[in-house]
């Protein structure tokens, strides 16, 4: 391999020695990078420029789109299934048609003592009829409490065993629904489980999410009943 030729040699060190000391290299920058250079120089850019935009042609402003009209398209270009959303969507919007509280996150339901599941969700379904109704909606907890274990004693006593507790969605809390939070924990916590066979949001018609169907019972659960039917239970 014959070793490579540069354009430039130093005799001695001494001679290196005095071109250190001055600074003064010889320029070495190869012919092909010189004209590299040279090539992406800003005049040859700007002349690059000129020339591919020969021949264009500005456009008025009178003749630019200031506005893109609505296009009809012929019936026989829509699809049938975006013709039936699109009526499933004004059904719903007009008449709230085809809405279901119960796939909403803000439906709830329960069950009291030994209950089945199901009676919550036919109780929504509304295969209970609703005997009474009570509306809090707007009152402060306080005066809501009151009022609903009036509502409740005279429901009881009364012997009415599907009510309606309209208490509102809470869309105004800064956080959750308190008063619909306070009805579900009176209903659960409080004396009135042992009179609670299910509760459940009420259907649209009736208030949906901001109400809820209470079913009662004929009389509370007792200490009796429930040894009874644990040992029922183990029987079985």
């Amino acid at each position: 391999m014959k070793p490579r030729k540069h354009s430039f040699s130093f005799k001695s060190f001494q001679e290196l020695k005095g071109i250190l000391d001055t600074n003064s290299f010889p320029d070495h920058h190869p012919p092909e990078l010189k004209s590299r250079k040279k090539q992406l120089s800003p005049e040859s850019e700007e002349e690059l420029f000129k020339k591919a935009m020969e021949g264009v042609k500005p456009i008025y402003r009178k003749e630019c789109v200031e506005k893109i009209s609505k296009i009809e398209l012929p019936e026989g270009f829509k699809k049938k299934e975006d013709v039936e959303t699109l009526k499933k969507l004004k059904d719903l919007i007009n008449y709230g048609a085809g809405f279901n509280v119960s796939d909403t996150p803000e439906y709830i339901e329960g069950t009291g003592y030994n209950v089945h599941s199901e009676i919550a969700r036919r109780l929504h379904r509304g295969d209970f009829s609703i005997q009474a109704h009570i509306d809090l909606h707007g009152l402060r907890v306080e005066d809501a409490k009151e009022v609903f274990e009036e509502f409740l004693n005279w429901a009881v006593a009364n012997d009415k065993r599907g009510i309606l507790i309209v208490h509102g969605r809470g869309l105004s809390s800064p956080s959750e629904p308190i008063l619909k939070n306070k009805v579900i924990e009176w209903l659960t916590r409080g004396p009135w489980r042992k009179w609670v066979v299910a509760y459940s949001s009420a259907r649209k018609c009736d208030g949906g999410a901001g109400a809820t169907y209470v079913l009662l019972r004929q009389r509370p659960v007792s200490k009796r009943f429930k040894i009874r039917k644990a040992k029922a239970g183990r029987r079985n």
